[in-house]
């Protein structure tokens, strides 16, 4: 497949990557390859945002935006927002508009299982949703495109990528996701009915050279693939999903998605986006989050099935600290002398950017910073530091990822009604969709069951209920730890 770069005017919403030849020099973002330029010198070089946030026409989330955030959330903004992590987005005004009207959308993001284990840049987007679930207490629809993943393989089949599926469930689950307000499908489970529609109707407005200019399709592309981008577009239409918001389209589909995403799946939304404004549905707003390289440094990505260049959440103690110590780039001086005359590079140094993404701390990242610059503190220290904030990241993980069982992946997967309150402090514009009988209409009180699930599964929403608040409990505990010190000092 050829490689893209993203300056070709294709659809009308914005520009659209264009077909170019190949370059080992060429910085390439799209959403089958993440490269940094290569220098004349054979170095990648670290991923150019702000040229992406321009040749993609996205908007930059500036302080601004942050301010407007908290004002209408109440909620201080997550640190993948304050530090820059989460750095371009898609009308997330609109998103805040409707919030503060008390007007319904939802969430949607999703992983396309390509193997059983997922590292510690697959947590990102989750943990970021997550927040954001907690923040809008919204819906979330989260894709498992099984069908992608083979569909882009030469080698994958069917009944593998439908396998990694449970275990990838697992993982999401294992993050803390609400079971009230938290539906998981694969897409060759869930096809048909009215999400099959959206996707129908999606492709009916997508020409093939359309395609080709967006994703560098050619004639030697499958047609399946070609296909994909009306199904991952379907599910940023509520009306794909009636059992949560209702039979009657002419509410549904103007009910917007709010999709936190990586970059490189930008142009999938802008398609929809387009065709959104054509069908005259909702358009998706997006909020974009930059890569977490790989162990190997700046303009790389964690790939899974390279273990070398990633951190695992199935990794041990040991084997986290082995992999910091032995492949994680640094930003250091070649000598200890020259370290500590000169100082260290925070913004390519791997365990620092690490620690930018994992550490909640601004206080402690700052000094971190100051002191790895100055020369005060030496690439050894920085690893350790980071080692130890990994396994502990990873290791609460693992012990939630243990207590995530077969019906409890029944249970998130299971279409029925979702159970939200939204904004607290606004009045309800749409109702939910609530069985016969609940005496939660329109989200007045928290319900387990809809009427469908078995008691088993009732039982699996308690105890998942307990999971989280239990991770509640010990992030708070944590935080009043960390507080301590500060106010002794």
């Amino acid at each position: 497949m050829a490689a893209t770069s993203v300056n070709a005017e294709a659809l009308k919403e914005s520009p659209i990557p264009e077909v170019v030849q190949p370059k080992a020099s060429k910085q390439t973002i799209d959403p089958y390859n993440v490269q940094g330029e290569v220098g004349a010198d054979g170095i990648v070089k670290a991923i150019d945002y702000k040229k992406l946030v321009e040749e993609f026409g996205t908007k930059l989330i500036d302080e601004e935006l942050l301010t407007r955030f908290e004002r209408v959330t109440g909620k201080k903004p997550h640190r993948f927002l304050r530090r820059g992590i989460v750095f371009s987005h898609r009308e997330l005004e609109v998103i805040l508009d409707r919030y503060e009207k008390g007007e319904p959308f939802f969430l949607y993001t999703g992983r396309g299982p390509s193997s059983d284990a997922i590292h510690i840049g697959h947590t990102v987007p989750f943990t970021f949703t997550k927040w954001l679930q907690d923040v809008f207490d919204v819906p979330l629809v989260i894709m498992l495109t099984d069908d992608e993943k083979y569909l882009f393989s030469e080698k994958r089949t069917i009944e593998e990528v439908m396998g990694y599926c449970n275990s990838n469930a697992k993982d999401i689950i294992a993050v803390g996701f609400d079971p009230a307000k938290t539906f998981i499908f694969s897409d060759f489970e869930f096809m048909g009915g009215a999400f099959y529609k959206n996707c129908v109707r999606i492709s009916k407005h997508i020409t093939l050279n359309q395609a080709r200019a967006i994703f560098g399709f050619n004639e030697s592309s499958n047609i399946g693939r070609i296909h994909f981008g009306a199904i991952q577009g379907a599910s940023s239409f509520a009306n794909s999903f009636p059992f949560i918001f209702g039979d009657d389209e002419k509410k549904t589909c103007a009910i917007p998605a709010l999709i936190p995403c990586a970059i490189d799946q930008d142009p999938y939304f802008r398609m929809t986006r387009d065709v959104a404004s054509r069908i005259k549905f909702a358009k998706p707003s997006m909020i974009h989050a930059k890569f977490l390289d790989a162990l190997q440094g700046p303009g790389t990505k964690m790939s899974a099935s390279i273990d070398e260049s990633a951190i695992f959440m199935k990794d041990t103690p040991n084997q986290i600290k082995n992999k910091i110590n032995k492949y994680a780039f640094s930003g250091g001086k070649v000598s200890q002398e020259e370290h500590r005359a000169q100082g260290g590079r925070t913004d390519v140094d791997v365990s620092f950017q690490y620690l930018r993404f994992f550490l909640e701390d601004d206080d402690e990242l700052e000094r971190i910073r100051q002191q790895y610059e100055s020369g005060k503190m030496l690439t050894g220290e920085l690893k350790a530091i980071c080692i130890k904030e990994l396994q502990q990241y990873v290791g609460e993980f693992q012990e939630l990822r243990q207590k995530v069982d077969d019906e409890t992946v029944k249970l998130f997967m299971s279409e029925r009604p979702l159970k939200w309150v939204g904004n607290p402090h606004a009045p309800r514009v749409v109702p939910q969709v609530v069985p016969a009988g609940d005496a939660a209409a329109n989200g007045g009180e928290e319900g387990a069951g809809d009427g469908k699930l078995t008691k088993n599964q009732l039982k699996k929403l308690e105890k998942q209920k307990q999971i989280e608040a239990k991770k509640a409990q010990k992030a708070k505990e944590k935080d009043g730890k960390t507080a301590a010190p500060a106010a002794e000092a």
